[in-house]
């Protein structure tokens, strides 16, 4: 971790004026062979997840250079007793950067915001071959939690 990076990295809601910043960053992340949706696609997507009450998009940033992103989700739950639950996902850290304690401080924040929300957990899925984030979600305590089901549907 580099203690000065960290010491003056921010973590933010995004706005609409950074999508330009952050959509390059998806292209990294091994998805859709690298591609990346179209400006204004991804302003409607922005302005509809914003619509949701607890949706939001969160960067960091170091003197103004977006060197990360995640979405955090906080749904309500008739389960649980009405305890919310806390969904990370579309996490990624800029190339060159990783290894440097952003991503703990990414995570770290989200955990935050779920606990001032009430949430009964917080869970988020990484594709198998990234060996590196799973060593980083479980030294901040996160756990292999039951079974994850998905289904292509494209």
């Amino acid at each position: 971790m580099d203690e000065g990076i960290i010491r003056n990295l921010l973590i933010r809601e995004a706005a609409e004026a950074d999508l330009p910043r952050i959509m390059p960053l998806f292209g990294q992340l091994g998805l859709d062979d690298g591609r990346v949706l179209a400006a204004a696609a991804a302003r409607r997507l922005f302005m509809r997840m914003r619509s949701y009450p607890d949706y939001r998009l969160y960067l960091a940033v170091l003197e103004e250079e977006v060197l990360g992103a995640f979405a955090l989700l906080v749904m309500d739950n008739l389960g649980h007793l009405g305890a919310p639950s806390g969904i990370v996902e579309d996490v990624v850290v800029l190339d060159g950067w990783r290894g440097r304690g952003i991503g703990t401080e990414m995570m770290r924040f989200a955990m935050e915001r779920c606990r001032e929300k009430h949430c009964y957990k917080m869970v988020l899925s990484s594709s198998r071959h990234r060996v590196e984030a799973h060593r980083l979600y479980r030294s901040l305590g996160f756990d292999r939690h039951g079974y994850s089901f998905g289904v292509d549907l494209s």
